[in-house]
């Protein structure tokens, strides 16, 4: 039986126009493609996770992810924002992030196989003191196994991020640092809430360059007020003469419920760029990495030469298992989904209690594995035929194909010889075009995709 495609629904295929890249849909869905799952009930919670950290490793790549909440200032532009950086706050949270990683190091799960990237993330972890960065990473080294490749990324930003707390964090083992500089323009910079003028940030990024002892990779948003394409062009310019290891390009986020938004309304910040406009930026940015031989990683991502590898971005768009730690962390585990409290009290009277510190946990579909390949395929920017029928055990990129020429004719995508590529118009749309192709599949009805398998 074949499955069910509208290709006359341009919410699913785009539109026909003579420019897909700005116009094949109105706006770019959410940041990150999803997939199904089910509640477990709130009374399951515990003993779910307790059963899962006392089984056995799956055999799918592993990772951690811990999360430090705090931040000295609010962006902007930023939806992530939790808690302020107070000192005292802090020190009664590490303690207890400190003790929710001996507790699940020591678990059957944690320790049944390696680790191969760790990623410290937030929030601002580069707050921390150079103290507090040092005893984490020694405790992540000391308490789990990991590859001897393993990938541990620190993330923050240069504000406050002295040589001490840079030598502190190697010394704790970190061996990749990603800093947020969204753009290198200090007008953008003040207007986003950024707390470092242009020659503060290209200072501090060649400095931690000298050492030549880990990766630095960077952040760079297109979209921003004050930012029109002569400044972003020179922020792409500024990457590439402050000779640090990589770079992501995203674009800046819808704006509801954003201070941004609120500038914007009262008239102290100009309209950001819209989504035309920030197709064009997008495009100029791989032009740009093109024509300077930047070799490329993802549809966002590209790296100025071997040392960067971006190993925990890249899982983390697969079924990879991702155990996590810290109030707001996310992971799964076991097929278990989870978002850990949001709310740093909760948090750390659950890890007091030896309780997860879960409001609301999911169990992943049955096809968890083939939306991850598909989520997998469209941020690298090619979805293989061999790979997507091996992961769904049967013909699905020939059941596919109605939808794949229809994008082909609108200038998304391009077939040949068993793949299908992302055109530049692809790229930017990807996030699109994946949540489509897993909408698509998530409405057939059952007895089809038994009958295609």
């Amino acid at each position: 039986m074949e499955l069910q495609i509208d290709i006359g629904d341009e919410a699913l295929v785009g539109r026909s126009t003579p420019d897909p890249l700005r116009y094949a849909f109105s706006k770019k869905r959410a940041a990150h493609a999803g997939g199904r799952s089910a509640m477990v009930a709130a009374d399951k919670v515990q003993s779910s996770l307790t059963n899962a950290l006392n089984g056995a490793a799956s055999g799918r790549p592993r990772c951690l992810y811990v999360h430090i909440p705090f931040c000295r200032v609010r962006c902007s532009y930023c939806n992530f924002f939790q808690y302020a950086s107070s000192k005292a706050l802090m020190a009664r949270y590490f303690d207890a992030l400190m003790s929710e990683l001996r507790w699940k190091a020591a678990m059957p799960w944690t320790q049944a196989a390696p680790f191969q990237a760790v990623y410290i993330g937030g929030g601002t972890p580069t707050d921390l003191s150079a103290e507090q960065l040092t005893q984490l990473g020694k405790t992540l080294r000391e308490l789990f196994p990991l590859t001897p490749d393993c990938e541990i990324t620190l993330e923050g930003r240069v504000n406050r991020f002295g040589a001490d707390k840079f030598e502190a964090a190697l010394e704790g083992g970190f061996n990749r640092f990603s800093f947020g500089v969204q753009s290198f323009n200090t007008q953008v910079r003040r207007s986003a809430k950024r707390l470092d003028d242009r020659e503060v940030v290209l200072e501090r990024l060649q400095s931690y360059r000298a050492y030549q002892a880990a990766p630095i990779v960077v952040d760079l948003l297109y979209g921003l007020p004050h930012q029109d394409e002569q400044v972003w062009l020179q922020d792409l310019q500024d990457y590439l003469d402050v000779g640090v290891d990589g770079v992501d390009l995203y674009q800046l986020i819808e704006m509801q419920g954003l201070p941004m938004q609120t500038l914007v309304e009262q008239g102290k910040l100009p309209e950001p760029a819209d989504t035309a406009t920030k197709a064009g930026m997008f495009a100029m940015g791989v032009e740009f990495m093109a024509r300077h031989f930047q070799r490329r990683l993802s549809c966002n991502h590209w790296a100025s030469g071997n040392r960067e590898r971006s190993i925990y971005n890249s899982l983390a768009k697969t079924s990879a298992e991702i155990l996590p730690f810290g109030a707001g962390g996310g992971g799964n585990v076991a097929g278990l989904q989870m978002m850990q409290s949001r709310d740093i009290d909760c948090y750390i009277e659950a890890v007091e209690q030896q309780q997860f510190a879960v409001p609301m946990l999911s169990r992943a579909s049955h096809d968890a594995a083939l939306f991850g390949a598909i989520k997998a395929g469209f941020d690298r920017g090619v979805l293989s035929q061999r790979a997507l029928d091996q992961q769904a055990g049967y013909r699905l990129f020939e059941q596919l194909s109605p939808l794949f020429s229809a994008w082909q004719g609108n200038g998304l995508v391009s077939l040949s010889e068993g793949y299908l590529s992302l055109t530049t118009a692809g790229q930017f749309w990807n996030v699109t075009l994946s949540q489509n192709l897993i909408g698509l599949l998530q409405a057939q009805p059952a007895a089809t995709l038994q009958q295609a398998g």
